[in-house]
């Protein structure tokens, strides 16, 4: 029940990305010839997004899961969260990561991860930077995944609409 809860959200921020990224076209005057034909395609934005002719994107997709080594005092464990969510905001910086949250109930599965990479290998590389990752609190399991290139506007539009970021 919860995979199809999780579907649906992405599909509410993939439209929500879609409107937002449409809207910004026209207030930027960066509108190209294409924009108001009957599909609505802009071939400008399709390229800034490195859609494919489906709109379509590239990535790899992690899932986190309950690593082996989960054993921390409470105080520890909170210190690995604290790194593991910096480790999140400076890959959401650096554009590598474009998606990530938590699974909100108690499975093995903690939480996803899009990267905007070419490889497994690439995502691989950029996981083990992640402290919960070397501790052994997490581990990830990684899939080359093809996407809306929508994806690639959600951490723009999460910055806009997080009063808090964490």
């Amino acid at each position: 029940m919860y995979k199809y809860f999780y579907i649906y959200l992405i599909a509410i921020a993939l439209v929500a990305c879609q409107q937002n990224a449409q809207q910004e076209c026209i207030d930027d005057h960066q509108v190209s010839e294409n924009v108001g034909d009957a599909s609505g395609y802009d071939s400008l934005y399709a390229e800034k997004l490195g859609a494919d002719q489906y709109g379509m994107h590239p990535y790899v997709m992690a899932f986190l899961k309950a690593g082996p080594n989960r054993d921390q005092t409470e105080e520890e464990a909170n210190e690995l969260q604290t790194a593991h969510m910096e480790n999140i905001g400076r890959l959401a910086e650096s554009g590598d990561l474009v998606l990530a949250g938590p699974f909100m109930d108690d499975s093995e599965f903690k939480g996803i991860y899009i990267f905007d990479v070419k490889t497994v290998e690439e995502a691989e590389k950029l996981t083990k930077t992640d402290p919960a990752i070397q501790a052994g609190r997490l581990v990830m399991e990684l899939h080359p995944w093809y996407g809306s290139a929508a994806v690639m506007e959600i951490n723009e539009i999460h910055q806009r609409i997080a009063k808090i970021n964490i």
